[in-house]
């Protein structure tokens, strides 16, 4: 199931569903929100119920798991140049007091590659990413900033 605000990756990419389980005969799929905040999280709950449906798995339960909280780690590989790909800067290294501290990541532009670039805005299309823009070719653009 696609992420409903980056439709390019999805929820399993991003690490948001943590684990599954046969309990008897129903499926328990544990669900992990990417932040407590996050007004896509009954959606993406949602949709995840819709699309076991369609498969054929009706006896299936979500479960919220909020320990360990989500972190931009679980992102895969995969997720990261599809994000790329699709013009967001997924997240330079990885969550810790970086963050924390509110120092800026030496960001990658995702259209020319340039590490030249400059924080516009903390929030960007979403508040899980903040507006950049780039020096050397002067496009703005998201960054999935770390968490």
């Amino acid at each position: 199931m696609p992420d409903p605000e980056v439709p390019v990756v999805n929820v399993v990419e991003l690490g948001i569903v943590r684990d599954l389980c046969w309990q008897d005969d129903t499926l328990e799929v544990w669900v992990t929100p990417t932040y407590s905040g996050c007004p896509a999280t009954h959606f993406i709950e949602e949709e995840i119920s819709t699309a076991l449906n369609r498969a054929g798995l009706t006896n299936h339960r979500l479960k919220q798991r909020l320990a360990p909280a989500w972190t931009t780690d679980w992102i895969t590989e995969t997720a990261r140049e599809k994000l790329r790909a699709f013009g967001i800067a997924p997240p330079e290294g990885s969550a810790g007091k970086r963050s924390l501290l509110g120092e800026d990541p030496a960001v990658t532009c995702p259209q020319c590659g340039s590490t030249h670039t400059e924080r516009v805005s903390e929030f960007g299309s979403t508040a899980c990413k903040a507006l950049y823009r780039c020096r050397d070719c002067l496009e703005p653009f998201d960054y999935f900033k770390c968490i």
